[in-house]
């Protein structure tokens, strides 16, 4: 038995420390090592060197890891890694096929080292699923919600419509979808991923009740960012 201890948590350990990679990364860890391989063998060595450390990076940004979701009607947790960049009061984009009104928007800004994979924030079907071309502006700017290459979904979930957009960045080229219009989603489950540098916003009805604050880091499928039902106590938020 002591064994059989040992090895499950060494094979534990080895979990957490070599975190799976998306399948999505995969091309462009190939491409980095072949260049490594190729420049540091037959052109120059430290370039090899150079580019071994770039595939390293790209197999970090590819990363993978499981995450504990919690459960429950009306819960909305956030759908990606990264910083809480902005909570406002905004109208959503047409293509949702959202009402044209005001909703509170919680906006969460990926940087380059953030985990890219994006989560589902809430459990339901997915009533919409629109891509919209679009530029590649700085996607911390509040424009960038209307301007920038997006997609959205629309999941109905808790007797609500909530609108989940991924918007590409500065130096992010493709968004990538895993679902589709009539799919039935659950909390935490992965929906999509942006490569390189992006956001995600989630506009929720009005009343629902915001439990981050902005500066906030998140993690994806993980953080609590909302209650649609107003069932959790009151929060405060402090910066050291």
């Amino acid at each position: 038995m002591t064994g059989k201890g040992n090895m499950t948590d060494i094979l534990e350990s080895m979990r957490r420390i070599f975190v799976p990679i998306h399948r999505a990364g995969y091309p462009f860890i190939a491409i980095g090592a072949v260049l490594a391989l190729v420049l540091g063998l037959w052109v120059w060595k430290p370039l090899g060197w150079l580019f071994l450390i770039v595939t390293l990076w790209i197999g970090y940004f590819f990363r993978d890891p499981t995450r504990v979701t919690p459960l429950r009607d009306g819960l909305v947790v956030s759908p990606a890694d990264g910083r809480v960049s902005m909570i406002v009061t905004a109208v959503p984009p047409p293509e949702t096929g959202l009402a044209p009104d005001p909703m509170t928007r919680v906006s969460i800004f990926m940087n380059v080292f953030d985990c890219h994979v994006n989560r589902a924030p809430v459990s339901g079907r997915v009533v919409e699923q629109v891509y919209t071309p679009g530029l590649f502006i700085n996607a911390e700017l509040d424009k960038a919600s209307e301007d920038n290459e997006r997609n959205a979904l629309v999941i109905e979930a808790a007797g609500a419509r909530i609108g989940v957009v991924q918007i590409a960045g500065l130096i992010a080229r493709r968004i990538l979808s895993f679902v589709q219009r009539g799919d039935e989603l659950v909390a935490g489950q992965r929906f999509g991923l942006i490569r390189f540098g992006s956001r995600v916003d989630v506009y929720m009805p009005l009343a629902t009740q915001i439990l981050v604050g902005v500066d906030q880091m998140a993690i994806a499928g993980e953080t609590v960012i909302a209650d649609l039902k107003g069932e959790e106590g009151p929060r405060h938020f402090k910066a050291e």
